[in-house]
């Protein structure tokens, strides 16, 4: 097959570039930029462009199929081309389903906790040797790829993100998926400018409900009373399966998993990572995998990227990435690091990056997300702003919308600045970014703060 992807720049389009690669299918694709690490991976693979911007001379008829990445356009050159030219096009998800219709399909759903839990499942199966397909947000330890194709595997595992599919198809991407096995962490409000009502929001859920296949499951979180509501209106053939955090105990900074007589020590900790490690453990259950052989690989689970990630420490400090953005998220994040080591300061830095952070009407939802911190920073970058169209937003409407004792800044020579003359003497430092802070380089701030 001839395949070309529309847009493939980006995280999870160049890792399905690369996964039809391995696959011996012949690929191409287009984006106006393509930055690193997806750059050199593709550059490594001899697929990546040899210009970018489109080329509508690319889309020719002999092409089998375009997927189309959510990025491009309504008005993108190629994609013009091509439904001139009458070819099929299709989104990822779409793509996705139809490479795994035949399998076992695991979706996991929810605002939050999402990549954590489906990365968790991953590295069960991978330790347990069972073969499957998948795809997930996030660079996951162990894995080459965020997405992974195959002939022989009869499980597929994906992260079912509720964003739009793409500029031709406005459905939430996991409605395309038909899992078997769902799971639904929680609902929170995101993503206003595509759901900017609540209400709207939490129908998606239950839409993505009533699209499990016959006989399925829905494992949910019973702490949340939207997913209660869902959960009580299933079909009737669907099993629902609530879940609440695993029974657990800390000691000396180790969180342990208790079951039975016996204590699991983690490498993750805090109370939404033990919600995430019960949705997991139901799923390993339904696809038969015994219990010993759950516990014994969570014992090595280290975590997805940017999910709460170490990026270094000393005997009495550490630095810590996450990818917390929304308030439910924040308020999560925070919230554990503060209660894992109650003895050492917080000092909690977050930037304002997507575009429901840095909406006005959206900003309250904020409110107390990061009181647990000791010292407590939100940064916003107003260039990210008008790149968004977004109407310009102050440093006390910011600060006003957190209702808490935290420091604005909006200059990114300011927060390098501060962040780099931290002084980490018993104090853990935890960033919060879907970005970057306008280009700061984590590992080397971490290492440049924990070495002085």
């Amino acid at each position: 097959m001839r395949y070309h992807l529309i847009a493939m720049g980006g995280a999870v389009m160049h890792n399905l570039a690369l996964a039809l690669h391995d696959l011996g299918e012949t690929v191409s694709g287009s984006d106006d930029e393509i930055f690193d690490p997806a750059k050199s991976r593709l550059l490594q693979a001899g697929i990546l462009p040899e210009s970018f911007g489109w080329f509508p001379d690319k889309i020719t008829s002999d092409l089998d199929l375009i997927i189309l990445g959510m990025h491009a356009k309504a008005d993108n050159p190629e994609l013009k081309r091509a439904l001139e030219l009458g070819l099929k096009v299709v989104s990822f998800p779409e793509f996705l389903f139809e490479k795994t219709r035949e399998k076992t399909r695991v979706v996991i759903g929810g605002s939050h906790g999402k990549t954590t839990i489906t990365s968790m499942i991953m590295h069960v199966l991978r330790y347990a040797g069972v073969d499957f397909d998948y795809m997930v947000g996030a660079q996951v330890e162990g894995f080459d790829r965020m997405v992974r194709f195959s002939n022989d595997a009869s499980v597929a595992i994906f992260e079912g993100d509720e964003y739009l599919s793409s500029t031709l198809d406005p459905r939430p991407k996991f409605h395309w998926y038909r899992p078997h096995v769902a799971v639904l962490s929680g609902v929170a409000w995101d993503h206003i400018n595509v759901f900017p009502r609540f209400d709207q929001y939490v129908d998606q859920f239950r839409i993505f409900s009533d699209l499990i296949e016959p006989d399925g499951r829905l494992i949910y979180f019973e702490g949340d009373e939207h997913l209660q509501a869902i959960g009580k209106g299933l079909r009737d053939d669907l099993t629902g399966i609530p879940y609440q955090a695993h029974p657990s105990s800390t000691s000396n900074g180790v969180s342990y998993l208790l079951q039975g007589e016996q204590a699991y020590p983690l490498q993750v900790f805090g109370e939404h990572n033990l919600q995430n490690i019960q949705a997991a453990h139901h799923v390993i259950r339904s696809l038969d995998i015994p219990d010993a052989v759950f516990y014994e690989a969570m014992t090595h689970f280290k975590g997805a990227a940017k999910r709460m990630q170490l990026l270094g420490s000393n005997e009495h400090s550490a630095v810590y990435l996450d990818f917390a953005h929304s308030p439910s998220k924040l308020k999560a994040t925070v919230k554990a690091l503060r209660e894992q080591f109650p003895e050492r300061k917080l000092v909690a830095c977050m930037e304002l990056h997507t575009y429901s952070s840095l909406n006005r009407e959206f900003l309250s939802e904020y409110k107390g997300s990061m009181e647990p911190a000791q010292e407590a920073l939100v940064f916003f970058d107003r260039s990210v702003l008008a790149l968004k169209r977004l109407p310009d937003i102050s440093k006390e409407e910011v600060k006003d919308a957190f209702a808490s004792e935290v420091n604005v800044m909006n200059d990114a020579t300011e927060i390098r600045a501060y962040l780099e003359s931290l002084q980490l003497d018993n104090t853990n430092l935890l960033l919060m970014s879907s970005g970057n802070f306008s280009g700061i380089r984590f590992d080397e701030l971490a290492h440049q703060l924990l070495n002085r």
